[in-house]
């Protein structure tokens, strides 16, 4: 913790204008449990002008971008995207999977929490690819932040329960999830 609060001290120096860094260290605190430190540091962000980049996902389907945002229902096909995310959550359930919520860095409830992992931007993505595409397609995702943990291990059981290949392009690398496994050896 001490180090870690040095390095974003620094970068605060260095880059005063990347909320990026503050980020960093709010999550640090919200890891171990530091909701005071988490606003302390969110507050700080406020007062010099800077706000977090929301996540999003894309999947272009016959030439269009079908941008999504975590809980994001605005899409035409919004009532569909939801169905089809209940049953495959169901599916994942009934094969052993349960959801990693460690991923959620705020202070609310487990099962709050749930949902809010539940309905992460690439989840949507490929939900609706999943709708939209032939059976067998591959399905291509792009995604402007890092994918987190329990995204990564519901793609390759995505995959293997829908016998489809996803790629994900995540801000760190690519991934491949083909019969319930990923190109990056679960390196992510």
């Amino acid at each position: 913790m001490d180090l870690g609060e040095l390095a974003a001290n620094k970068l605060f120096e260095l880059e005063p204008q990347n909320s990026g860094n503050y980020i960093l260290l709010s999550n640090l605190y919200a890891s171990k449990g530091r909701w005071e430190d988490v606003q302390r540091v969110r507050d700080g962000m406020n007062k010099v002008g800077l706000k977090k980049g929301t996540g999003w996902s894309w999947v272009e389907y016959k030439g269009k971008m079908h941008k999504f945002i975590v809980g994001d229902k605005s899409h035409e096909r919004s009532d569909d995207i939801y169905k089809l995310l209940a049953t495959l959550r169901r599916k994942m359930r009934d094969a052993g999977y349960a959801a990693d919520k460690s991923c959620v860095l705020r202070d609310v409830e487990e099962e709050e929490k749930e949902e809010m992992v539940g309905t992460h931007s690439e989840k949507l993505a490929i939900c609706f690819a999943l709708l939209v595409s032939e059976a067998g397609a591959v399905i291509r995702v792009v995604k402007n932040l890092r994918m987190c943990w329990d995204c990564h291990t519901a793609f390759k059981m995505i995959s293997k329960l829908e016998e489809r290949k996803i790629l994900v392009r995540d801000n760190n690398r690519f991934h491949c999830f083909s019969d319930g496994l990923c190109s990056c050896n679960d390196y992510w």
